[in-house]
This record gives C-alpha cells, sequence and structure tokens, in this order.
C-alpha cells in the first residue's frame, strides 16, 4: 500500500501490490517522510484505541491501539449491505493494524497479520521493517475518501479507495523530529486491494496495487 510519508522509495508488496513508506505533507501539521500506504512508536507516546478497533477487539480481534497524534478520517459512503459494511471495516481495520505495527516497531505485530494472509502480509512485514530500519513512524492525519466496494458471491471482493497524505508525515522515533514535506500531486494515492473471507468470518485482504499521483484522487 503506497502509504505514509514519504522517505523511502516505494515497496512492492506482491507482484500486484505495492507497499510505501512515505507521507506527502504540505501544511504545519506533522507527518514522517521515511516511506513512500498504511506508525512506529516514540518515547512513551500515549496511545488511544479508536471505536472500531475497540469494537473489534471486543468481538475477539486484536487490540488496536495508536499513537494520539495520529489521526485518520475515513469518508466513507453509508450502505445498507451487510457484506460491504463488513469489507469496509476489515479494510480499514488493515490500515490501521499496519500503522500499529510500525508504532509498535515490530514487523511481526499480531494485528495486521490477522486482517492479511498470503503475499501480502509478508509483504507488509517488509514495508514495516523498513519503518523500523529507519527509525521512524507515521504521525499526522490520513484522509481516506473515493471508495468503490465489489462483494462477490463466492466470498471475495475489491475495495479501492483514494489515500490524502496531505497532513501526514514521517516522525523519527528517538529525535521526534518530523520531516514536514508539501503537498503535491504525489500526496494523492490510489488504492486498489482484493479481499476474501476467511472461516473466522474476517474480511482478510490478500493483494494490493498502489498508484501514486492518481488522477482519480486528485482534489
Amino acid at each position: 500500500m503506497n502509504r505514509r510519508p514519504t522517505l523511502l522509495a516505494a515497496v512492492t508488496l506482491t507482484a500486484a501490490a505495492a507497499l510505501t513508506l512515505s507521507a506527502c505533507g504540505g501544511d504545519s501539521d506533522s507527518k514522517d517522510k521515511d516511506n513512500d500506504k498504511i506508525a512506529g512508536a516514540d518515547t512513551g507516546p500515549q496511545k488511544s484505541a479508536s471505536p472500531t478497533a475497540s469494537a473489534s477487539a471486543a468481538a475477539g480481534r486484536p487490540k488496536i491501539e495508536l499513537p494520539s497524534d495520529l489521526h485518520y478520517t475515513f469518508e466513507w459512503k453509508k450502505t445498507s449491505d451487510a457484506d460491504e459494511k463488513a469489507v469496509l471495516s476489515d479494510g480499514e481495520l488493515f490500515i490501521k493494524a499496519t500503522d500499529q505495527a510500525i508504532a509498535n516497531q515490530d514487523p511481526l505485530d499480531p494485528a495486521y497479520r490477522f486482517y492479511s494472509e498470503g503475499e501480502l502480509a509478508a509483504s507488509t512485514e517488509k514495508y514495516v521493517k523498513r519503518f523500523v530500519d529507519h527509525g521512524a513512524r507515521t504521525t499526522g492525519t490520513y484522509r481516506f475518501y473515493g471508495e468503490s466496494v465489489t462483494v462477490r458471491s463466492d466470498g471475495t471482493a475489491t475495495l479501492a479507495y483514494c489515500e490524502d497524505q496531505g497532513k501526514a508525515y514521517n516522525k523519527y522515533v528517538k529525535t521526534n523530529k518530523i520531516d514536514k514535506t508539501p503537498v503535491t500531486k504525489d500526496s494523492y494515492v490510489l488504492y486498489n486491494t482484493a479481499l476474501k473471507k476467511n472461516k473466522a468470518g474476517v474480511w482478510v485482504t490478500q493483494d494490493m496495487i498502489s498508484e501514486r499521483a492518481s488522477s482519480k484522487c486528485q482534489p
């Protein structure tokens, strides 16, 4: 997922999936820039669980706690379809779980592994490790919008969406230094993901392709 700040080049997740460590920001907000899609723990930041994450934890899913300086805006359209709701929810939790692994500086954090599988899970591990190797995590605000969901009768689904990284950055955990970057067309990323409903009823992400500077996501 071509998510997060911009400090390293994009990382290929699978033949058809790209995950990046980078945040292209551009206002007075803070955002780590050590990656080019998606929070590594700083010296003791307070963390707070999102309502969605807390509800999932109550259902026996892994708890997700993120640094208090990392925020999300999900502008998903409301849907009455139960499967579409579940795909959107689990897709959101995979994003947050990946950021939790970065925040915890743990490439083997169990939460993202709960919401992904196969080559994508392996690629996500490498993605998180790049943040860890650079001693960086993400900070600021990510906005998600323009989603499109298709659920099939065979238990698979696709979820496409845009990400606005304009107010997100890379932050170095030892120094708390934030790499602020200007907003450009590269601050907007298009993701296409493939999911499958597993035996536990969780929509796990199996594949991901990202396109930075996509014309479909420009303001």
